[in-house]
């Protein structure tokens, strides 16, 4: 008889026994059990987006009703996020999809997410910046090959590289498909063993982090 803790654990077993046999037995009934899969985590993800949007507003009602630091900005978000929902369930009534070009929501999307999100990722580069600042200091020999192995690519990327020297757009790629693929490929394998390692621990009920 399981207990009430181990029926997740029971569960997760019992799933990942089935998908890593399917995946080694392509046939019926084995082989639907993919598109089955997918569907369930369709249904899922819908109900845990529900659960996400249900704390995010529950988090900034909270705020504004306090008056908590910033509060503001959390009236700011409520009503852009009633906003869109409601154009966006227009746009469907009206026009039969909410991503047609004459519907509200496009627009939304065209002249502010579109451009908050090139935002977003211009101050990322700002970020990388300061972190290539540190990472290229030439305090030793590893630090300076990876200086001039950075300086050379970014030259080799750019038309003032190749006003240099022919060769160096070359040595540039070179570098890009032979070194670095290399320390990519090593990185991945140990990406790819790690997960393996997770996944058995997480279907042999080793791994239970999921369950706090």
């Amino acid at each position: 008889m399981l207990k009430g803790k181990n029926i997740p654990l029971a569960i997760t077993f019992t799933v990942g026994l089935i998908m890593i046999v399917s995946f080694f037995i392509p046939h019926r009934p084995f082989g639907d059990i993919e598109q089955i899969s997918l569907k369930w985590y369709s249904i899922i993800a819908g109900f845990t987006m529900l659960l996400g949007v249900d704390s995010l507003l529950g988090l900034h009602f909270r705020k504004v009703k306090r008056k908590e630091e910033n509060w503001i900005h959390s009236i700011v978000l409520i009503a852009g996020f009633v906003m869109v929902v409601i154009a966006g369930v227009w746009g469907t009534i009206q026009y039969g999809s909410a991503f047609d070009e004459r519907s509200f929501f496009t627009y939304i999307y065209n002249y502010f997410i579109v451009p908050l999100q090139s935002t977003m990722f211009s101050l990322l580069a700002f970020f990388v910046a300061s972190a290539a600042y540190r990472a290229f200091r030439a305090r030793n020999v590893d630090a300076a090959l990876l200086l001039i192995t950075a300086i050379i690519v970014m030259l080799g990327r750019v038309p003032v590289g190749e006003l240099i020297s022919p060769y160096l757009p070359k040595f540039t790629d070179w570098i890009m498909e032979v070194p670095q693929m290399a320390a990519k490929r090593g990185i991945g394998l140990g990406i790819y063993l790690g997960a393996l390692g997770v996944s058995i621990r997480i279907i042999l009920g080793i791994e239970r982090s999921y369950l706090s």
